[in-house]
């Protein structure tokens, strides 16, 4: 089930993070800093986390807003899935919540950013599969050979 993230989800989304091996320890500060500020009301300006959840076990989040000065343009800024059951489907149904929750609130547009580095393949694959576009790439942006790569999908 997909259900809003709560304060008590904080800690084991910051471990399932850490666990994909795919995140910089910097990025998982990021993420307990903006879980914290969502809790404290980031959420009362359109800011969405929200929670797979099945059994009891917390497997996969998505954290989404609307860009700021925008015309109904979003972005995914973190979704993720626990490392031992990729390619099992829990992304895609994350990933459509999001999309569907979106365009509730009248979105145009949803852009997200990853990394160019060989161990986010698999990510910039699943954007692929789910129809996103790639509508450019930052050279050397996170740090040198490590470029920003921006997806883009219509939404409306």
């Amino acid at each position: 089930m997909i259900r809003p993230t709560t304060v008590q989800d904080t800690p084991h989304l910051l471990k399932l993070t850490d666990e994909t091996g795919v995140f910089k320890p910097h990025e998982i500060e990021a993420l307990n800093e903006v879980l914290s500020d969502y809790h404290a009301g980031t959420k009362e300006h359109g800011h969405v986390a929200v929670t797979f959840e099945d059994n009891g076990h917390i497997l996969g989040y998505a954290y989404y807003a609307p860009a700021a000065m925008t015309d109904r343009t979003w972005y995914l800024y973190w979704i993720a899935v626990k490392r031992d059951i990729h390619a099992k489907g829990i992304g895609g149904k994350l990933l459509r919540h999001a999309e569907a929750d979106i365009r509730k609130h009248d979105g145009r547009v949803l852009f997200i950013e990853t990394s160019s580095l060989p161990h986010y393949e698999l990510t910039r694959k699943f954007y692929l599969k789910h129809g996103y576009e790639i509508t450019g790439v930052l050279r050397d942006y996170y740090s040198d050979g490590d470029d920003m790569v921006v997806f883009r999908k219509r939404i409306a």
